[in-house]
């Protein structure tokens, strides 16, 4: 697939080690085209492209970026990035990776993950089951897959899936076929300043979906994304231009899902398609249920595509059959150490809602255990908008670890740390410790069941911590 212009050469990646930036960078590489990049931090990813025979810079070097046709960054990087400054002055094109993203989708037939959290999980399963089920499909993820061997998957069909992310507005760039929106709560307040604000841009990125497309909504979300749609939208719902599925666990929903239940690292489920039972004892071998509503997304994903394109002849069972095989997805519930004594999970969450999902799992899946969590906040400005919450999602652990906040891209905020949250937690126990004192607290508190939780540098401590509880 031929995007943008015939005539780029060379594309510079500013913050090529992002996952979202290393996934395009991939793509245009296996396009043809050169592809170069700086990354301040040798990362394993960073390390993976260079495997894969990209050129990667860790200096701000103007002079390394060549003479390339385009540079592309991300807002993470900072607007006087030396390189990007140069682009400027030279008069080279420059885009956002979300417009990059943005155009594929507009030379491709798109389904967009969309959702608070949940579409790095759902974006991953949908490529699983459709690859599983014979189409051939591209995807661009913003996670490490273990069964499709990393975050980007080309395929020779013109369908591609895409995580549709609302940081930066960044989904409004997208041009899709199928839209899903997985959940719907307060986030990233410090973009959209009030949660009104950002349901306005869900409702703004329902809008983009294409004629005759299918909006694919969890029915726990469909609720604050239906006070954001407008006349318009409600139109085409109402005329069928734009079908509007439901899915979830309530019985009323398009595409729902019964009689969960755990069987070891696995969940057993059945699916119900508009009351009807349709797939029984389907496995997944994903632990949670929350991720067993995410592979009844991916279900009603596949299902829609093949009403909307039957000529790609997709096996849908065959595709729902492989769920029980999946190895998942790295930082998603990873767990990176087991034995009869101790188990250590690995997992990316950084919401209140998404720490009371892995936590309520653990539960589930190591009943009657101590479960101990350590919690590395992500971001000054959510720690400050969500303290309580993520207190009262951290409170339901027998033993709460806290660490100092991972800035990410953003300044201090006076007054705002991990304390804030620890004052509210109520656990049986709790710490609040600098990560250099981490590990000597974890050999004293000798957890059984360890959760180490957030989106931020916590898990390259996981071989030390590993080494000394082991």
């Amino acid at each position: 697939m031929k995007v943008l212009s015939d005539q780029i050469r060379r594309i510079y990646f500013v913050g090529i080690g992002g996952i979202g930036m290393s996934a395009l960078a991939r793509y245009f590489a296996r396009q043809g085209i050169e592809v170069a990049g700086y990354d301040r931090d040798r990362s394993e990813l960073v390390q993976a492209l260079i495997n894969e025979g990209l050129e990667v810079h860790f200096e701000e070097d103007v002079q390394a970026m060549g003479s390339p046709d385009l540079v592309v960054y991300t807002p993470a990087v900072p607007d006087d990035h030396d390189q990007l400054q140069a682009a400027r002055s030279a008069g080279i094109a420059i885009m956002k990776r979300s417009e990059v993203l943005g155009a594929l989708s507009r030379t491709m037939q798109c389904i967009a993950v969309a959702g608070t959290h949940g579409k790095t999980t759902t974006s991953t399963l949908v490529t699983c089951l459709l690859k599983q089920a014979g189409v051939d499909c591209t995807a661009f993820l913003g996670g490490i897959s273990v069964d499709l061997g990393g975050n980007f998957v080309h395929g020779e069909v013109p369908w591609m899936i895409a995580e549709a992310d609302e940081y930066d507005r960044s989904f409004l760039q997208l041009t899709p076929q199928i839209a899903v929106i997985t959940s719907l709560d307060p986030d990233h307040l410090d973009i959209y300043g009030s949660f009104g604000e950002m349901k306005e841009a869900y409702g703004a990125f329902v809008e983009r979906v294409d004629s005759e497309g299918v909006l694919i909504v969890h029915h726990a979300a469909w609720p604050a994304l239906e006070d954001a749609l407008g006349g318009q939208v409600r139109e085409r719902i109402a005329s069928g231009d734009l079908r509007l599925v439901r899915y979830g666990d309530d019985p009323g929903c398009d595409y729902s899902v019964r009689d969960t239940a755990t069987d070891g690292y696995r969940m057993v489920f059945q699916l119900f398609q508009r009351g009807q039972p349709v797939y029984d004892r389907i496995r997944l071998a994903m632990p949670g249920k929350h991720n067993v509503l995410n592979a009844t997304a991916a279900w009603a994903c596949a299902a829609e595509l093949s009403r909307l394109d039957p000529q790609l002849d997709c096996d849908i069972e065959a595709g729902l059959q492989s769920l029980g095989t999946m190895r998942g997805i790295r930082r998603r519930f990873e767990i990176r150490h087991a034995d009869a004594q101790r188990v250590i999970i690995d997992d990316y969450a950084h919401h209140p809602r998404e720490l009371e999902a892995v936590i309520t799992a653990a539960r589930e899946q190591f009943a009657g255990r101590r479960i101990t969590g350590v919690f590395q906040p992500h971001l000054y400005s959510r720690t400050r908008d969500f303290h309580r919450e993520f207190a009262a999602a951290l409170s339901a652990l027998d033993v709460c670890i806290l660490v100092d906040v991972y800035p990410a891209r953003e300044q201090p905020i006076p007054g705002v740390r991990s304390e804030m949250i620890f004052e509210h937690v109520r656990a049986k126990e709790k710490y609040c410790v600098g990560k250099p004192a981490l590990i000597e607290l974890l050999v004293n508190v000798d957890p059984e069941i360890l959760l180490l939780m957030g989106a931020g540098d916590l898990d390259r401590m996981i071989p030390n911590i590993r080494q000394a509880l082991t």
